[in-house]
Formats: C-alpha cells, structure tokens, sequence
C-alpha cells in the first residue's frame, strides 16, 4: 500500500518540517517512508545527537531505505505502525517528540485506521506532535476522536494536492 505513486514534492515537504522544532527534537517516527524522499530531509534537519526510526511495511522499500541511507540516525524497520511503542522501546526510547505519516489511512480497514491513532497518542512524548499529509480529509474525524484540537492546512503545490493535519499531545501538568 503506498499513498501515492510520485514522491512529495519539495513544497508539501518544507510545509510538513516546518512544523517540526528540531532544536528541541531527539526522536521522530517516520511511518511509510516508502522511497525516502521526506526521509532524507528529516535526516538534513535532524540534530546529530537524535534518532529516526521509520517504519515501513514493503520490504522492497526497507531494504531501498537501508541500502540507500547510512547514517547511524536512521533505524528502518520492517514493521507496522500498530505496533510503534514496541519498535520504539526496542531502540531504547519511551515516545517521541514527533511521528510524520503519509501512509494511505483510507486503504486501512476501520479498527486498524483506530487503533493507529490511539498508539500515535500513546507513543507521543507530552508537547509531542502527529503530523499527517493525505489526499483527502477523511482521516479528520479519527485525529479528533484521538486528539481533540487538529490543526488543518494545505499544500497546492503536490501532485495530488495535500492535506496537512496536525496533533499536538498536550503536556502532563505536573502540581509542584
């Protein structure tokens, strides 16, 4: 299952990482990064000192990944997105601060669609973030059912044209 045929174009990439506060950022979760082409620009931004761990479900595009990607960052696991507080404590991590996700929700049989929304939420870090790119708004109800708030924008400049949703975990208040 891929989510389109034609990579991100650049302009639906920076509108995505913009978002991102690398200075603040330590893990990133990259669910379907199919070919690696918003891989890669997570890599150029990523401190020296983070992680990204993507998770794929083609094995063709697992091994392009690794053969394609050497930096010592970049962890590809052959692997569903259900499952990433497991692939995420294997590494060593409790959450992170951002997942990015292109992978086609639509194509995703309803209690599936579910339960990866819930385990985004879960695997976050508080004041983490989900961000979403889709060629449709039919993942919008799921995102709110899970999060609540979701901020929602727009990048003509893609082939398709892209929606953008963004959830953000809200930190724990801790009483001192």
């Amino acid at each position: 299952m891929i989510g389109s045929i034609i990579p991100s174009s650049r302009f639906l990439v920076e509108r995505l990482l913009q978002q991102v506060e690398w200075n603040r950022t330590r893990v990133v979760v990259e669910y379907g990064p199919g070919v690696g082409n918003i891989t890669r620009e997570i890599l150029k931004r990523l401190p020296p000192d983070a992680a990204l761990i993507a998770i794929e479900m083609n094995k063709d595009f697992v091994r392009l990944l690794r053969d394609q990607n050497h930096d010592h960052r970049l962890k590809v696991v052959h692997g569903s997105a259900v499952n990433v507080r497991r692939i995420l404590k294997r590494f060593g991590h409790c959450g992170a601060d951002y997942i990015i996700s292109g992978i086609p929700y639509t194509t995703l049989p309803e209690d599936v669609r579910v339960h990866v929304m819930h385990e985004s939420r879960a695997a976050l870090n508080g004041g983490g973030a989900l961000l979403i790119y889709q060629f449709t708004r039919a993942v919008l109800p799921y995102l709110r059912r899970e999060f609540g708030d979701v901020r929602t924008d727009f990048e003509p400049l893609n082939v398709l044209p892209a929606q953008l949703f963004t959830c953000e975990k809200r930190r724990e208040l801790s009483i001192a």
